[in-house]
């Protein structure tokens, strides 16, 4: 079965001192060895992984022998090092080094299922967005609230999500429900609507036709009242004050792939990332 993994970690702290001389220095280094290094955790399904077998799909991980890196983020990845006549190789570091990597000249662009935000931006350049989740409630066919719009209409069910993410601090936001203890994962998750534990789930909007597709009893609740400040940017990111035309290239590359093929994209992630 394929499911998504929680939303990325919070913000990581940076040293804006410290990196000031360092991202100069990147700036200017963007690929100029022949080679693209990508920063990435390869360890957050369907976004980016780490396999043993190379394939059309995967970059070679720079710092792990024999290991390569496959998901959306190396997709587009690729793409990007396409149009600057470059060679991928991934670069496996921790989430929360991501930015300091990129600065210290350690990598060229981080494709990591990172979104933009204040702290971020202060410390490197982020592309256009070249996929955006958003989160959505699933019920079952039969359900009293399968036909839901507004939140009002959820008045009295039960609202499950996964433990320590976005998907389960969003249901505050529904008022007169019953806010269950969040399960550690999403199989979890999705196992508690399907043995009638609870009544509703919240879940990625990406991820909702894999989903329907192994339970064909789960309904999307086709709610016109959204969450606020639930959409889920993913950005590129390289260093701060780079040249322009760069990041310019860059969101040509992410301008040019559709939703619709944004959409075949993730699905056939979703069918190869690790169960």
């Amino acid at each position: 079965m394929m499911f998504l993994a929680g939303c990325g970690p919070a913000a990581q702290e940076t040293d804006d001192a410290a990196g000031s001389s360092d991202a100069t220095a990147a700036a200017v280094s963007f690929g100029e060895d022949g080679v693209l290094r990508v920063g990435m955790e390869a360890a957050y399904a369907p976004y980016n992984w780490q396999v043993s077998e190379e394939s059309e799909y995967t970059i070679p991980i720079e710092n792990v022998s024999g290991a390569y890196a496959d998901g959306y983020d190396v997709q587009v990845a690729k793409r990007i090092a396409e149009e600057f006549d470059l060679d991928p190789v991934a670069v496996k570091l921790d989430f929360a080094g991501l930015i300091d990597a990129l600065n210290n000249g350690q990598i060229d662009i981080i494709c990591a299922g990172m979104s933009v935000d204040p702290e971020r931006a202060a410390s490197a350049d982020f592309s256009n967005s070249y996929i955006d989740d958003d989160i959505v409630l699933i019920t079952t066919d039969g359900s009293a609230y399968a036909n839901a719009t507004t939140f009002a209409d959820l008045a009295g069910a039960t609202v499950l999500g996964q433990a320590a993410t976005m998907y389960d601090d969003v249901i505050d936001q529904i008022p007169d429900v019953t806010h269950m203890t969040p399960a550690e994962t999403v199989p979890l998750v999705v196992e508690n609507l399907s043995n009638g534990a609870c009544d509703i789930i919240t879940y990625s909007m990406l991820s909702v036709p894999k989903l329907i597709e192994q339970y064909p009893t789960f309904v999307e609740i086709p709610m016109e009242e959204k969450f606020e400040g639930s959409v889920m940017p993913d950005n590129a990111a390289i260093v701060k004050g780079s040249d322009t035309e760069i990041m310019d290239r860059i969101n040509a590359v992410i301008d040019g792939i559709d939703q619709d093929e944004r959409q075949e994209m993730w699905n056939a992630c979703m069918d190869r990332q690790p169960a």
